[in-house]
């Protein structure tokens, strides 16, 4: 048998967009030649199973070999393989998949998800590395002659009979000058180890297997322990400490979805070091996986395999796509369960986790519409003395004594408790809680808050006095005269060279500071937003701060009292940077 021909496709030179447009990652060229040798492997297996294919099957491998004296990479499998005819209409028409016949001759014997459809172009990737590409075949069917194909990337090949004694398919490529990269032992071996990790046929390199077939995500969720899955976790990931909990994804309708999705502990950045990784039907694709899972849970570690993530032709970019949608609520939906099921099974475990997952619960809350409905029942606000609230928890428990004249609830928060202790001392005196913010996502949370809830407003415990703000149904008498209150902003003006200072005199008790320094809340959120790098930076801060003097406190008085007008202007200068000290501003 000898023939020659030319490759029915439609243009004479797809292989210079094959190697350059197609698979913009030329590295994929193994993993397409992998995944078709491990489907040949599967159908085979599923011939036998079916009663189709009598002999034996065997030990079904695929093996990977570099000849670098030879500058070839070959790829082995025992699988199904080919008749010359069946190459002639696989390879040849490019536009025809073998595996599109495959499932339609055997679909209604019952869904089978090993079944893969994409030999033909996948084969063809291997002209990206090759400067000339050999098949060499022998079908599963009986009494069938060994077939050579041969081709060197222009659209003429020729098919002739061959020797062959086991039943299979090896795969040549001659690796071209261009590509004398991939001729390197450690170069394929961590390709191999990048695609084809968890493949369900076991791949061989340099005599060894590299892959693990049976990966857990494939494996019923009954039948693992805690130990398994951690196990996993360090395989996927090694030397990270091990995660909180994690969620088994096993959905086969609408849509096909396994996989493991871990909560890792979170440090307080955005940093995503490990990503998680998309399979499909064991195929590693990508791990840029922003449009399939929430964007809230990216900092997420795992494993997700869908075959019903579309995928170009390349199998490398996702495609927005309904499935793609559903997949992405799902995900949101479990998570939320998740999280929902900890929180009302073992509160104070909860509670302990909260540094770590917080950050994804605020996140969704203020990203996702649906997981904030279920989220408002286990997203936890902490206060100062480390308790824990529900939001409408914590609105009950100030309900008292923290509402404004307006009957308007007033929440006061820290984000730093060490900066603002004697604010945060001040408003404890006088019964109120305070809540600590220091998270990197918490100057969004507080204004998502306030948005939510009616009648309810966050101040952070420095931003004005606080009994402007709360309603205590009192005010102190001042001790001073009108007349002396003027004469006390001229000293101070005149002491600190500003007759601009946004300064005011307030009636407080006698243990506050003589002098506070507080932020408009509205501008200290501006300020945070802008250094957040949320907007352009705004002007000069320090002229909008609002400068208090405690008309109550003895220093106050003694000022007053004093006669040596350099005295006045000394202890007007002290007391301000008592102000500027408590607030870390000096």
């Amino acid at each position: 048998m000898e023939e020659k021909g030319s490759i029915s496709i439609h243009t004479e030179n797809i292989f210079p967009i094959i190697k350059k447009f197609l698979y913009s990652d030329h590295e994929i060229f193994l993993r397409e030649l992998v995944s078709n040798a491990v489907d040949a492997s599967q159908k085979l297996k599923r011939l036998s199973s079916l009663g189709e294919f009598k002999g034996e099957l065997g030990d079904l491998k695929v093996k990977v070999s570099l000849d670098e004296a030879a500058k070839t990479i070959t790829v082995s499998d025992n699988g199904l393989g080919m008749t010359a005819e069946e190459i002639k209409k696989y390879i040849n028409q490019i536009a025809f998949s073998g595996a599109t016949e495959f499932v339609e001759k055997y679909k209604d014997k019952g869904e089978d998800k090993q079944i893969i459809g994409h030999f033909g172009l996948g084969f063809y990737s291997a002209f990206m590395v090759a400067e000339k590409v050999e098949i060499l075949t022998k079908s599963y069917k009986e009494e069938t002659e060994a077939a050579r194909w041969i081709c060197d990337g222009s659209t003429e090949f020729e098919i002739t009979s061959t020797e062959k004694s086991e039943r299979g398919t090896d795969i040549v490529l001659h690796v071209a000058e261009d590509s004398k990269e991939f001729l390197d032992k450690f170069r394929l071996e961590n390709i191999l180890k990048k695609y084809c990790k968890f493949l369900p046929i076991e791949v061989e390199f340099d005599g060894k297997v590299v892959n693990n077939p049976n990966p857990l995500w494939t494996k019923s969720p009954n039948d693992l322990k805690d130990e398994d899955y951690l196990n996993f976790y360090k395989e996927l990931y090694p030397f990270t400490e091990d995660p909180l909990f994690w969620i088994h994804l096993n959905v086969d309708y609408p849509f096909n979805l396994t996989g493991i999705l871990y909560f890792p502990k979170v440090k307080n950045d955005f940093e995503a070091k490990n990503k998680i990784q998309l399979y499909s039907r064991q195929v590693f694709i990508t791990d840029e996986v922003k449009d399939v899972v929430p964007e809230f849970l990216m900092l997420l570690h795992g494993v997700l395999d869908s075959p019903d993530i579309p995928l170009n032709v390349s199998r490398s970019f996702l495609q927005a796509d309904s499935n793609v949608k559903k997949i992405n609520a799902h995900i949101t939906k479990k998570v939320a369960d998740k999280l929902s099921e900890l929180f009302k099974k073992d509160r104070k475990a909860f509670e302990e986790k909260w540094d770590s997952i917080g950050i994804f619960v605020k996140y969704g809350m203020i990203s996702d519409e649906k997981f904030y409905e279920k989220a408002k029942d286990f997203g936890l606000l902490k206060n100062i003395e480390n308790k824990f609230y529900t939001i409408e928890e914590y609105k009950e428990a100030i309900k008292p004594t923290q509402t404004d004249k307006d009957g308007n609830q007033v929440a006061l928060y820290t984000t730093d408790p060490g900066k603002q202790d004697s604010y945060i001392s001040s408003a404890k005196k006088r019964g109120y809680d305070v809540l600590k913010f220091e998270g990197i996502l918490d100057n969004h949370f507080i204004g998502f808050i306030e948005r939510k809830l009616e009648k309810f407003s966050l101040k952070r415990v420095d931003s004005e006095i606080i009994d402007k703000l709360i309603d205590k149904g009192e005010t102190l008498e001042s001790v001073l005269s009108e007349d002396e209150k003027t004469a006390l902003k001229a000293i101070f003006q005149k002491a600190l060279n500003d007759d601009k200072l946004n300064l005011s005199i307030e009636s407080l008790p006698v243990d506050e500071l003589p002098v506070s320094i507080t932020l408009p809340e509205f501008m200290r959120r501006m300020k945070d937003m802008s250094m957040g790098g949320g907007m352009a930076m705004m002007g000069d801060f320090p002229l909008m701060h609002n400068v208090v003097l405690n008309a109550n406190h003895p220093l106050i008085s003694k000022i007053l009292k004093t006669e040596s007008e350099e005295e006045k202007a000394k202890l007007a200068k002290q007391a301000y940077d008592i102000g500027l000290l408590s607030q870390n501003m000096l």
